[in-house]
């Protein structure tokens, strides 16, 4: 009878590493057995399982001045991991840690004022792709308020009358089987919007765990910030290759 060990120790010895960064890999979502995302770094497994690591990419600066710095973050990086990347700078934008793209800085803290009022008023252009569960064959636009609540630390959001006002448009772009590619255009920056609004239209998106639909090959949520404005600047991510074909059948 095989025996059992937590799984950060298992992977631990398999990869030569130490205890606590393999928890951390963990956490990530960078591990993977026998076709399934490990999520519980604690959890009892075969001492014989057999890991497959994700190795997560760099974040890399699209464009740099005195007063703004805009980077492409890599999924599996939390916002403030990035942030701590660049201590001079100051965040504008948060992006959830499984969705990749554009993220902003300020670079003083008169520009921050400045953008932080664009925020606030709505008057950045914030445009997402996703991969969803279900058929797009026409513009939907959903104007539903989203109640955000938190439990030991973290964040759940859902559509509830009591909630902040906030706005997605979704607009088809590919649609292949029952999976459809989307643009999303959000007027407003609810705490997990994208995901919750699309859920709630029936369109979850492929790999999220908590609002979507997990597949058991994809390890990530299929959500990319892929262009922002603000003032007079515009920025953009290229989308990463899972957005490029439908290979998770």
């Amino acid at each position: 009878m095989a025996a059992y060990e937590k799984a950060y120790k298992v992977l631990a010895k398999q990869e030569g590493i130490s205890n606590s960064k393999a928890k951390e890999l963990i956490d990530k979502g960078l591990v993977r057995a026998q076709g399934k995302k490990v999520v519980i770094a604690r959890g009892e497994i075969p001492e014989d399982t057999k890991f497959t690591v994700k190795q997560m990419a760099n974040v890399k600066v699209i464009f740099e001045d005195d007063d703004i710095l805009a980077l492409d973050k890599p999924c599996f990086m939390t916002s403030d991991e990035v942030a701590r990347k660049y201590p001079k700078c100051i965040m504008l934008n948060r992006l959830d840690k499984e969705t990749s793209g554009v993220m902003l800085f300020a670079k003083n803290e008169e520009f921050q004022k400045k953008a932080i009022k664009e925020f606030k008023e709505n008057r950045v252009y914030k445009e997402y792709v996703a991969i969803v569960d279900g058929k797009v064959i026409e513009t939907i636009e959903i104007d539903k308020p989203i109640l955000t609540t938190k439990d030991r630390g973290m964040a759940k959001s859902k559509v509830d009358k009591k909630g902040k006002a906030a706005k997605s448009t979704i607009y088809p772009m590919f649609v292949e089987g029952k999976k459809s590619k989307v643009k999303v255009i959000i007027d407003t920056g609810r705490t997990h919007q994208i995901r919750v609004h699309l859920n709630y239209a029936g369109f979850p998106i492929i790999g999220d765990a908590i609002y979507g639909k997990p597949v058991s090959n994809i390890n990530r949520v299929l959500l990319h910030s892929k262009k922002t404005k603000i003032f007079d600047y515009t920025f953009e991510a290229p989308e990463p290759k899972e957005f490029r074909v439908f290979d998770f059948n």
